[in-house]
């Protein structure tokens, strides 16, 4: 496979996506091209949003050449992005409002005006309805990129209204080469990675770097396959949500305050010195902000955990069937070929839809650990609670 890795500034981020890559090029230098407005598509860690910003900064700026610029807008700092990047569990009217507002702006010093949308799917019905006419009937130097998992994550309204541009999905070994390009990793420790991470880039990155990523994850699917009644099964749901709140913190407190302190800068208030009660709604604000993002923190941790328990039950039922290529859990392979042969298929197929009822729940705010426990209940005994 070619590689868009060597590909010109500024897409030689974007990996394994040459025929999306091509197609936003001309559609960048070749005004009968473009479309107002387009929806980029593909799998979690196919460079949905990475091809978005390459895309964004190959509009703006004035040629190929205009490298500055181009950087500008890769680093979000150009007056002519407008980005959304949102780790709250959904996006506001209020959010969608402005990007609204901004995008009627005509372009300050670029070619052109660019509003882009990472995690489009994460609106509800009347947010999508407020970018509805935007879409629509957007200035002629606007250009509005979503980004979504798949078309169906989004309104037909909305989809009728952008051009589609579905990203293809790596192969493991094409993420592992990438993994070993960035970090210089021997090539065992990317191929797990990229297996283990299913072919999602960033993921596959951590693993590969981040030890403890590595061993968290083995001992999860290890705690998962050794649960045998409700009481080993609400011990293990505890420490899976344990895990996933911790690093939940971890990812999201040194971000925290910064953002705090740079709105503190910001406003004039010296570092230890009392927050007047004038400026206190806007701390307020800010905190409710960053609890949102921790909420949302905490459920894509426990998603990647699902995602992992899904992978370890879709290699059971394979090896079910009498498929035994492209496992992604190798390193249990013993585990994996006592359990094919202890359970019906039945059983296995019974806790893959666990595991996707389990997600629907987590979406409709249910209790993350009741939610864990009613899944580990179903694992352990083949029945649904």
């Amino acid at each position: 496979m070619t590689s868009t890795a060597l590909a010109p500034f500024p897409w030689g981020e974007v990996w394994g996506q040459d025929a999306a890559v091509e197609t936003l090029r001309q559609a960048a230098e070749d005004p009968a091209a473009l479309s107002h407005a387009w929806l980029i598509t593909g799998p979690p860690g196919s460079g949905r949003s990475t091809l978005a910003y390459a895309f964004a900064a190959a509009l703006i700026s004035d040629s190929p050449d205009d490298e500055k610029t181009m950087r500008q807008v890769l680093a979000g700092t150009h007056p002519d992005l407008t980005a959304l990047r949102t780790d709250k569990v959904i996006i506001t009217i209020a959010e969608a409002r402005s990007l609204v507002e901004r995008s009627y702006f005509a372009p300050s010093v670029g070619r052109y005006r660019v509003i882009v949308v990472e995690d489009a799917d994460r609106m509800v019905e009347r947010t999508s309805n407020v970018l509805l006419k935007a879409l629509e009937e957007p200035p002629e130097q606007t250009v509005w990129v979503l980004c979504a998992p798949s078309e169906a994550d989004l309104l037909p309204t909305i989809r009728s209204r952008v051009r589609p541009l579905r990203l293809r999905e790596p192969d493991v070994a094409d993420v592992a080469r990438l993994i070993t390009l960035r970090t210089g990793l021997d090539d065992a420790t990317a191929e797990q990675s990229a297996r283990h991470a299913q072919r999602h880039i960033g993921m596959a990155q951590r693993l590969a770097t981040d030890d403890g990523a590595r061993r968290r994850r083995d001992e999860t699917l290890r705690a998962v396959l050794g649960v045998r009644g409700v009481s080993t099964a609400v011990e293990v749901a505890g420490r899976i949500i344990q895990a996933a709140t911790d690093d939940a913190k971890a990812l999201t407190a040194e971000r925290d305050a910064a953002e705090r302190a740079a709105l503190l800068r910001t406003v004039g208030v010296a570092e230890g010195q009392a927050v007047p009660p004038a400026l206190r709604s806007q701390i307020s604000a800010l905190e409710d902000d960053q609890k949102k993002r921790a909420t949302r923190s905490l459920r894509d941790g426990i998603d990647r955990v699902l995602t992992d328990l899904q992978s370890l039950y879709r290699d059971v039922v394979m090896l079910q069937y009498g498929r035994d290529g492209g496992l992604i859990n190798l390193e249990l392979r013993d585990e994996l070929d006592a359990l094919a042969a202890a359970w019906p298929v039945e059983r296995s197929i019974l806790v893959l839809d666990a595991i996707a009822a389990t997600r629907e729940s987590l979406e409709r705010n249910v209790s993350p650990l009741l939610a864990v426990e009613s899944l580990l209940v179903t694992i352990s005994s083949g029945r649904t609670p």
